[in-house]
């Protein structure tokens, strides 16, 4: 039987965190998150990504097809991006899961991939849904210790009105379906954008 190619697309969102969609699910069950080479210990895939040489790999979020890598270097992503997509390879091909099952949190511990599950799933359904039609859209970038990372683009990026739609829209929502979300932070850099505010306005 021939090995089927896979696919993989790289998606920098910025020069340390690159998302790479691949063309089959490497971990169907929710998200799993990998801050350290220990963390990924039984986990190829997160191993392999680690373990680039010069990679400076920081953290990994494997989401069914979709990767995310966070590194602290200033490196290109096309240098790291094509280690990372040689390790998606390899262990896609392997046969055996890339990803281990996560053990359960203790008791009473905010299970942050559980809730990044459930915000992304609020974004996609809802939180997107509402700011596009303004043209907006809105990425989550993270969930750490039950805060949300996320970063707005198109029409919201640099838009005098992103604060408010943060504050009561998105935090509204998030309050009331995902209560567990202790905070939000906007890393949108709002002074950049196709049309920033900032730029816009002439005080």
């Amino acid at each position: 039987m021939s090995q089927v190619e896979i696919g993989i697309t790289a998606e920098p969102v910025d020069n340390h965190r690159c998302k790479f969609v691949v063309s089959q699910p490497l971990h169907a069950a929710g998200v799993r998150r990998f801050a350290s080479a220990d963390e990924a210990k039984g986990s190829p895939l997160a191993e392999a990504i680690f373990a680039i040489p010069a990679g400076g790999v920081t953290e990994v979020i494997v989401s069914g097809n979709i990767v995310t890598v966070v590194k602290d270097n200033p490196a290109p992503w096309k240098a790291v991006g094509k280690a990372v997509g040689a390790a998606i390879r390899a262990a896609a091909a392997s046969g055996a899961p890339p990803v281990a099952a996560k053990a359960a949190p203790p008791a009473g511990a905010v299970d942050d991939d559980a809730l990044y599950e459930q915000v992304a799933k609020v974004f996609d359904e809802q939180v997107n849904p509402m700011v596009a039609r303004h043209g907006g859209r809105v990425e989550l970038i993270d969930v750490q210790d039950a805060v949300v990372m996320l970063r707005m683009g198109g029409g919201c990026q640099g838009c005098g009105m992103a604060d408010v739609t943060l504050r009561q829209g998105i935090e509204g929502m998030l309050s009331q379906l995902v209560p567990d979300v202790r905070g939000i932070v906007d890393i949108t850099d709002h002074t950049t954008g196709s049309n920033p505010y900032f730029q816009a306005s002439k005080k």
